[in-house]
């Protein structure tokens, strides 16, 4: 029985694809489990944010008679970025969010003016907390969006674009605060 090297160009050919194909599927897979694991990290971070503010909010609460505009600002974040987190919606996310730092701003701000709130040991622990924690989100957000933003270039450029399509990789949205969050915030009308 004799091949005929038509065959034989044809077998490597069809195998080289093959394995050209599952190379890129496996790059597409890396990449969308990188962007899962990045959101994964910020969840986390978001949770125990989420966790944390509960207690701030009242050791404010006991000190801060005249502030409930400011108080319940961030309760009512709070819940707007829980929302957001159980639904994944990123751009909601990143609405709550910038109304959550706003709030959180302002609370940190009005403290100034409540010496014994400022020298409580439960809120200068919840501060610096918070404070460590709205850091540590900032630096999982960026790899967030790093990821994202590979996945999505990745499943747009060719040849890689057919393995996507074809196999129903999806863009991720990345996660972006508004115009207001990267604004330097006024703290001019919280004292007059």
């Amino acid at each position: 029985m004799e091949i005929d090297i038509s065959t034989i160009v044809a077998l490597v050919v069809l195998s080289i694809l093959t394995i050209y194909f599952i190379l890129i599927y496996n790059n597409l897979v890396t990449l969308k489990h990188n962007v899962s694991k990045s959101w994964s990290n910020i969840d986390v971070l978001l949770k125990q944010r989420h966790d944390e503010l509960p207690k701030l909010v009242e050791t404010c609460r006991q000190y801060m008679n005249y502030e409930k505009a400011a108080l319940e600002a961030v309760i009512k974040a709070r819940s707007a970025v829980a929302s957001a987190q159980m639904k994944s919606d990123m751009k909601a996310l990143g609405a709550a969010e910038t109304q959550l730092r706003l709030g959180l701003g302002n609370l940190f701000a009005l403290a100034e003016a409540y010496p014994e709130l400022k020298a409580n040991q439960s809120f200068k622990h919840l501060q610096t907390r918070i404070t460590a924690l709205e850091h540590d989100i900032a630096d999982r957000r960026e790899f967030y969006n790093d990821s994202t933003n590979i996945n999505n270039i990745r499943i747009e450029q060719f040849p890689d674009i057919i393995v996507a399509k074809l196999l129903g990789f999806r863009p991720f949205d990345l996660l972006v605060f508004s115009e207001a969050d990267k604004a330097d915030v006024s703290l001019r009308p919280l004292f007059q």
